[in-house]
């Protein structure tokens, strides 16, 4: 190996995003830990993302792309670029997203530091505005998550960290995912594989640096837009109730109310409102049979959600 080898690859998967992958693909380009390589997964796009991943492997070697045929999900594409992995460190990057120039930089140097299993970091959001898009502040979940630096702590010293359940916050050790993987055909993917991930490691790192802007599209596509749909909210409640399980499971109490804290401040109150006006009875009857679920679990009595989360949900 020599000190120009890449140390760290971006699993970059991405459905018709033309219009975005061009700024995600420039964000990687910008790093300033310039060591990567990524993998770009073409998950049966219709519209041009296949030939900017194409013509981004096409000048720069350290980009690979990949198609399928037809869309098999975000999944089984992080699935496929996990497989493919070779380098010490990964992490993930949606192809409509954007890092930050010292994202990777600071990430891996933690973990060369502390040896931890993965690192997590700070996002925002980046809302419309204009014929653009702007970057909000650092939301109060993602700030209870992430700060002050915890380098080499567990859920024990840090059960708040579970709010922050996205993949692509994170850079791990590959050797951390020998046998973890998405699951495959069902929406939100991360919930569950987020706090396997906190659940399993020996100790993992927080860092209050934002690393990733994370994009909310204009036209309301993305599937974290889409909660009105029957199917999507059922494979967001199956992520949530799995999510809780896996820590109940590990015995991680307090972790439970933090998720519990974090649900009752975000999610209920935008779900019963689709529900009031929904014109399906068994959207209603779904939200209510999961509100019923979470009264009955233990940790609900320890719950007491934040009104600024839901405050902040505003922006």
């Amino acid at each position: 190996m020599t000190a120009s080898d890449p140390i760290v690859t971006l699993v970059v998967p991405g459905r018709d995003i033309a219009a975005f992958a061009p700024a995600a693909l420039d964000s990687l380009r910008a790093q300033t830990e310039r060591r990567w390589r990524a993998i770009l997964i073409d998950d049966g796009s219709t519209d041009d993302t296949g030939a900017i991943f194409d013509a981004a492997a096409a000048t720069d070697r350290r980009f690979t792309a990949i198609h399928h045929p037809a869309s098999r999900g975000l999944g089984a594409a992080r699935n496929l670029g996990l497989d493919r992995v070779d380098t010490r460190y990964l992490g993930f990057l949606d192809g409509d997203d954007e890092l930050l120039p010292d994202a990777l930089a600071r990430m891996t140097r933690t973990l060369d530091h502390t040896g931890s299993d993965f690192v997590a970091g700070a996002y925002v959001r980046s809302r419309p505005e204009g014929s653009g898009y702007a970057a909000g502040r650092v939301q109060p979940w993602v700030a209870a998550a992430t700060s002050p630096e915890r380098l080499g702590t567990t859920l024990t010293a840090h059960p708040q960290a579970v709010s922050n359940i996205v993949a692509w916050s994170k850079v791990s050790r590959t050797a951390f995912w020998r046998d973890l993987r998405f699951p495959e055909g069902v929406a939100y993917e991360d919930q569950v594989v987020a706090q396997l991930m906190y659940t399993r490691a020996r100790a993992f790192d927080v860092i209050p640096d934002v690393v990733v802007r994370w994009r909310l599209r204009a036209d309301g596509t993305s599937i974290t837009q889409s909660k009105s749909q029957l199917s999507v909210l059922r494979d967001y409640l199956a992520a949530l109730r799995g999510g809780i399980r896996v820590l109940h499971d590990a015995g991680a109490r307090a972790s439970v109310t933090a998720r519990l804290d974090l649900i009752l401040a975000m999610d209920i109150a935008p779900l019963l409102e689709i529900a009031s006006t929904h014109p399906d009875p068994a959207y209603a009857a779904e939200v209510d049979a999961f509100i019923a679920e979470l009264r009955a679990l233990p940790e609900f009595a320890d719950a007491a959600p934040d009104p600024a989360i839901a405050a902040a949900l505003a922006w």
